[in-house]
């Protein structure tokens, strides 16, 4: 009898790569997507834990990329259990003044617009079989007010807020959607978007480790939740009060943790 099989998109690194390494630990086989080159050392580091690995290297920034993806996944011959929609970027600075419009449109295109497309491919497939699950990686930030860091906190609520629709409209269908709402986590997003010199880019992505917010979102799924904030302790109570800080004490926390360090 075949493993179950999931789909991991941004799997090369980050979180992306800790839901794919937690799911081979779970006995899946693993269909996984980035556009990095490191995509083939996570392949083979998923195979060294006895998944079989199907990998495709793609811009999913690019709408023939994302199809040429789903193309590869039908060519399996093999319906999808899992699927984890979780490739993202961000980008730092005031939006004004600072931040570069380029990686803005990139956010857009990577964390909206092939959520959607991918989730298109995703849905129908399994709406058809009534059968699945599907997490998307979203954000805390997809709830607060989020200077410096506006597009991609936007980017992440409507990732939010397409989690909590789709789980709505497929609750009938046998088809599960958890969304994944990571703080702070330990790895190269923070440099990747101009955020390294920062206080959350320094000291708050020490609240959490990738793989720990991956067994957080992985269990969420299996366990059929709406949603999960991972992973630490601090960053759960800073969601449950997410709708009771005012906005205007939110927007200065987070000014305060995403402005440059002062150089000494």
């Amino acid at each position: 009898m075949a493993n179950p099989l999931a789909f991991v998109t941004g799997a090369s690194a980050g979180i992306g790569y800790n839901l794919a390494k937690v799911l081979a630990e779970r006995g899946y086989d693993l269909i996984i997507t980035a556009e990095s080159q490191r995509l083939d050392e996570a392949e083979a580091d998923f195979r060294a834990l006895g998944a079989n690995v199907f990998a495709v290297k793609a811009d999913a920034r690019k709408r023939e990329e994302v199809d040429r993806v789903w193309n590869y996944v039908k060519e399996t011959g093999r319906p999808l259990d899992i699927a984890c929609i979780n490739a993202g970027i961000g980008e730092g600075g005031l939006f004004a003044t600072e931040s570069s419009l380029d990686q803005e449109l990139d956010i857009v295109q990577l964390n909206c617009a092939s959520t959607v497309h991918f989730a298109k491919h995703v849905t129908r497939q399994m709406a058809a079989r009534k059968a699945g699950r599907i997490l998307f990686t979203a954000s805390v930030a997809s709830e607060m007010v989020a200077p410096r860091e506006a597009v991609y906190a936007a980017s992440k609520a409507f990732v939010l807020s397409l989690a909590k629709s789709l789980r709505y409209e497929l609750k009938d269908e046998g088809v599960t959607v958890t969304a994944l709402q990571p703080g702070p986590t330990d790895t190269d997003f923070f440099n990747r978007a101009h955020l390294g010199n920062t206080k959350v880019g320094t000291e708050g992505k020490k609240q959490s480790e990738p793989y720990d917010v991956a067994v957080d979102g992985i269990e969420a799924l299996l366990a059929g939740e709406e949603h999960v904030y991972a992973h630490a302790t601090a960053l759960k109570i800073e969601g449950a009060l997410m709708g009771i800080v005012p906005d205007a004490v939110q927007g200065a926390m987070h000014d305060k943790q995403a402005k440059p360090n002062e150089r000494e």
